[in-house]
């Protein structure tokens, strides 16, 4: 584990109930191709913000990665409701070309 990485699961360990650190690490995480090892870290802070569509794109992008075809879709389709709910039109494209390369 190097600094970068520790300095996130201290900030984790330090706010657990923060979608926000959650999603650092699984983003951390994901940047590295950790995929299976992001995806508990982008569950929680989904779960913790069940409206935040970075979180559900971060979060279909490790179950992509970790070729978990069906569980990337279905995130990506939650990810592209509330994009649309929230006025995101840019976001749900780029949700919709992740899905096109499924």
């Amino acid at each position: 584990m190097d600094a970068e990485e520790a300095g996130y699961r201290k900030k984790v360990a330090d706010f657990p109930g923060s979608p926000l650190t959650q999603f650092a690490l699984g983003r951390y995480l994901l940047g590295k191709a950790r995929f299976e090892e992001a995806i508990g870290p982008l569950e929680e802070a989904n779960r913790l913000q069940a409206d935040y569509a970075a979180a559900m794109v971060a979060l279909g992008d490790a179950y992509a990665g970790a070729q978990r075809t069906d569980e990337a879709r279905a995130a990506y389709l939650r990810a592209r409701e509330v994009a649309v709910a929230q006025g995101h039109p840019s976001l749900a494209d780029e949700i919709d070309d992740r899905l096109a390369n499924l």
